[in-house]
């Protein structure tokens, strides 16, 4: 009888180990393709479980969490979402995630290892902590005045502090309302269709992912690579340009819109943006400097990340002669983002270093412990020294006398570059109205902004007074605000 037992014994042993390794196998060894598998709704309930993480703006949160009630308990919201939308994305239960919500998805869900209390305290106890909190460089009312300024029309508004390349305003327009899209069912699928066919696109990023030619606000790089290359060695001295100027190779004549560009200097070539004498220069440096002065400032990378991604801004690195002028003056293939030309302006302010642009200040644990904070990291020298402090004077000049009357602010020094892009078969569209920019208080020592605005339905005539008119006073009221909160931190 006891030999019996033992051998009973001995199988329920043997049996034991095997539900052992077999609970082992399934924990350790298929764990992860039983959570990356499709069919396992533990995951998306496990996820949705707890109050996601809060983003931050200017210290007050622009997101919440609320409790639906259903099987994925807890569903984003938004505080102001159009404002924001451009900045934070959308977090869905549907959809998934996007911008800030997507970058930063880790902390904020509480996967991120760094918000654990000690190293590998998740894997150990596969679970996770209270979501954690990302906190934006946005400036609230700076982001507010390009949301106004913008005020429904298509465009889009990027504010930058030159020195350290923290994106103070992002704006898209016409933005939504991304909290339509935070959980699941009919509600939210009909949301899904309607902004995705709507004409105006208020889904798309127009700030980081919307490419645009630029027009004339290239210019500024075109004048960098011109006076990089010594091709210019005294901006005042009269160019050999003649007007009209026909396009190399070809019978074309390229158009100035303004009077008085034969022949004209750099200086004035700036303060009256004329195309003849900046597509000469652009042809004069060359296609090899060009593509080297274009990719100094950003375009063709492929790889910026803010920390979202960002489309690229375009320069072709093949081109016949003709189409190198008219490249540079930001016609033909040539493309770029807000950003990138936000990026543009700051150079020219930071002495022609551009600072790596970037979106998140910090990450911390739900109680405000700082997990992780963004340093301020070069980017790339776009230009010579020298050429920066020759462009502020040009970019001066030109919102005092020239084109960007609009943007000019007592007590400040402004330079700026307008802009009107032409689109369209025939360049018969209504054109894009740009302005680009950088203040600087009286009394400060270094700008406190950089600011690109394009706006594309602009109500103005085909001429770079244009972008003066339509997108200066925009860039005006961002950086008016700019400097009212440097003088309220200098104090």
């Amino acid at each position: 009888m006891i030999r019996y037992i033992r051998r009973a014994a001995a199988l329920c042993l043997i049996l034991l180990v095997a539900l052992l390794v077999n609970a082992a196998r399934v924990m350790v060894l298929e764990a992860e393709s039983l959570d990356d598998n499709p069919a396992n709704r533990r995951i998306a309930i496990d996820r949705y479980a707890k109050p996601r993480g809060e983003i931050v703006v200017d210290g007050k949160p622009v997101t919440g969490s609320r409790d639906s009630g259903q099987q994925l308990r807890w569903e984003r919201t938004y505080r102001q979402g159009p404002l924001y939308a451009p900045v934070t994305g959308y977090a869905s239960q549907t959809y998934g995630t996007t911008l800030v919500e997507h970058a930063e998805d880790d902390v904020l869900a509480g996967t991120d290892p760094m918000l654990a209390p000690l190293p590998l305290w998740n894997d150990l106890t596969r679970g996770r902590q209270p979501g954690g909190d990302v906190v934006t460089t946005i400036r609230a009312s700076m982001q507010e005045a390009a949301f106004r300024g913008l005020d429904g029309k298509r465009g889009a508004v990027v504010a930058i502090e030159p020195s350290s390349g923290r994106i103070l305003a992002l704006v898209s327009s016409p933005s939504y309302d991304p909290g339509v899209l935070s959980g699941t069912g009919q509600e939210v699928k009909d949301a899904w269709r309607r902004l995705n066919a709507s004409p105006n696109q208020p889904m798309l990023n127009r700030a980081l992912r919307q490419t645009y030619p630029p027009g004339s606000t290239f210019k500024i790089v075109t004048a960098a690579a011109a006076l990089d290359a010594g091709a210019v060695r005294d901006v005042e001295e009269p160019t050999d340009t003649p007007d009209p100027y026909v396009l190399p190779g070809t019978r074309q004549v390229l158009p100035n819109e303004a009077r008085g560009c034969g022949g004209a200097s750099l200086a004035a070539a700036i303060q009256w943006s004329c195309n003849t004498v900046m597509a000469a220069l652009g042809v004069k440096v060359g296609l090899t400097g060009m593509v080297d002065a274009a990719e100094r400032f950003g375009f063709n990378d492929t790889r910026l990340r803010v920390p979202s991604w960002v489309a690229k801004s375009n320069f072709d690195r093949r081109m016949s002669p003709d189409q190198l002028a008219l490249s540079s003056i930001g016609q033909f293939d040539t493309t770029a983002t807000p950003l990138q030309m936000a990026m543009v302006a700051a150079a020219v302010a930071n002495n022609g270093e551009i600072a790596h642009p970037y979106l998140v200040d910090r990450t911390t644990t739900s109680g405000g412990t700082t997990v992780d904070r963004t340093g301020r990291r070069s980017y790339r020298q776009a230009m010579n020294p020298a050429t920066a402090m020759q462009l502020q004077r040009l970019m001066v000049r030109a919102v005092e006398e020239g084109t960007g009357t609009n943007a000019a602010i007592p007590g400040a020094q402004v330079g700026g570059k307008t802009g009107t892009a032409q689109h369209g078969f025939g360049n018969t569209g209504t054109p894009y109205a740009w302005f680009i920019a950088w203040a600087q208080a009286d009394d400060a020592a270094q700008p406190a902004v950089a600011v690109a605005v394009v706006v594309e339905d602009a109500e103005a005539s085909r001429t770079d007074i244009s972008g003066g008119g339509s997108a200066a006073p925009i860039a005006r009221a961002v950086m008016e605000e700019a400097l009212r909160l440097e003088a309220e931190a200098r104090g």
